[in-house]
């Protein structure tokens, strides 16, 4: 599961490359000012050149990169339960778990973002879904709290008869 949500991660960051690339150098290229800010409700109120795209692909790299890096390191991790030689490699399974799963919420995250940015200067309609952020927030702290719900369950002492 885990190496599938890694794949998955990386096909979306490269969805993001190639829709921020066809933004700027393709056929149907972006008008020289677009919004590059959007207040809660969705309407921008920051305006920029198209370029300031490449923030979100660049910006998405580095967070997925530095994850990646951080995940090798398991037995590093501060786990919010008591560690036990029964338990530590069920742990670290879930928490590599929930850390792919982030990422491949970051990466979706940031293809979203940036495909409703290209759809709102291409079509004109002038806003982002509100939706967008609230959405994201209940997707990432649902990840987080599914998983260390399950790290709790994992460290709960069984009872041996």
């Amino acid at each position: 599961m885990r190496k599938n949500l890694e794949i998955i991660g990386l096909v979306m960051l490269a969805i993001l490359c190639w829709i921020t690339w066809e933004a700027l150098y393709g056929p149907d290229r972006l008008p020289a000012r677009i919004p590059t800010h959007f207040n809660l409700a969705g309407t921008p109120d920051g305006w920029g050149p198209p370029s300031t795209l490449l923030f979100l692909p660049i910006v998405a790299v580095v967070v997925y990169s530095l994850i990646t890096v951080v995940s090798l390191f398991p037995s590093a991790f501060n786990y919010s339960v008591r560690v036990t030689s029964e338990n530590r490699l069920r742990l670290q399974a879930l928490s590599l778990q929930m850390v792919a799963w982030l990422k491949f919420d970051l990466a979706c995250l940031f293809t979203w973002l940036q495909w409703s940015i290209i759809s709102t200067v291409r079509c004109g309609h002038g806003r982002l879904s509100p939706l967008i952020v609230p959405f994201f927030l209940v997707v990432v702290f649902g990840t987080c709290i599914a998983h260390i719900v399950a790290m709790f369950r994992t460290a709960r002492p069984t009872l041996k008869s």
